[in-house]
């Protein structure tokens, strides 16, 4: 039967050049605070992020989930891309990976340099953190499950954030916010039915994931409604708290020799 056939990984990640890690990991070790955001909870906040410097996203009240888009600061066109970044690295991120770029750029955006969480692995749920599987809680999906109209999801959050960031209409805002990293958020699909399910972050006051950043990029990063995301989301019930946003400057010389990420060579002639 064809359905014992072995499955065959669809993008070995072998041949991604990952060689920069221990360079960051080096850079890392001496870093000097240069910004400091806090993202109010069912809110949203942009900050920019030089080529070359790190950023952390940090729980510090309580626990908290933040949805977060990345857009090459120059080029709003050129945004996140989860689907392929799930392809190449996996359902849930952490150390090591990479946030790829979409169509026709495909270039790392961000690598993750460190993630207090990675000791929670996967649990026997399915369950693991920072996700690429899920969305964003949107308002259309709360309006077609529950008929009510909620302004604070991530979506909206996003929106009114790129919208205050880069003057535009809502309309021309909204085209732009894609699929998130879902940071601190547990997540899975049921063993049954194969749904995406959420389940109470791990995370505590003290956590956080850190970026290096391999291009000028600009980011909007949202305070989830869902709290924790133990209950529900896009909704006011869930008890919230703020996250704050850390960005450095590496003070030592490793990455004198670095150079920014550079786009697909693909030559975009697609057959014709």
């Amino acid at each position: 039967m064809k359905k014992n056939n072995k499955p065959v990984i669809c993008y070995p990640n072998s041949n991604l050049n990952l060689n920069n890690l221990k360079i960051y990991q080096k850079a890392r070790l001496n870093l000097k605070k240069i910004e400091e955001i806090i993202i109010s909870p069912r809110s949203a906040e942009s900050f920019s992020v030089k080529a070359g410097n790190f950023f952390r996203i940090v729980s510090f009240k309580g626990p908290q989930v933040g949805d977060l888009n990345i857009f090459n600061k120059r080029n709003l066109e050129e945004k996140f891309y989860s689907g392929k970044t799930r392809a190449l690295h996996g359902t849930h991120l952490t150390t090591g990976d990479q946030m790829w770029s979409s169509f026709p750029y495909l270039r790392p955006l961000t690598t993750i340099t460190h993630d207090t969480l990675n000791w929670y692995g996967f649990d026997n749920d399915g369950g693991s953190v920072h996700d690429v599987i899920g969305t964003r809680c949107d308002p259309y999906t709360a309006k077609l499950l529950n008929g009510k109209n909620y302004h604070y999801c991530c979506h909206s959050n996003l929106v009114r954030a790129l919208v205050k960031e880069k003057k535009l209409s809502i309309k021309e805002a909204e085209k732009y916010i894609h699929d998130v990293l879902n940071v601190f958020m547990c997540t899975g699909f049921t063993r049954d039915t194969h749904q995406y399910f959420m389940k109470a972050s791990p995370v505590k006051p003290g956590d956080y994931i850190e970026f290096f950043a391999e291009t000028d990029i600009l980011c909007i990063l949202s305070a989830c409604p869902g709290g924790d995301c133990s209950k529900e989301h896009s909704s006011n019930k869930s008890q919230c708290y703020p996250l704050k946003v850390k960005i450095y400057k590496s003070i030592n010389n490793h990455l004198k020799n670095w150079k920014p990420s550079e786009i697909s060579n693909y030559d975009n002639s697609h057959g014709l």
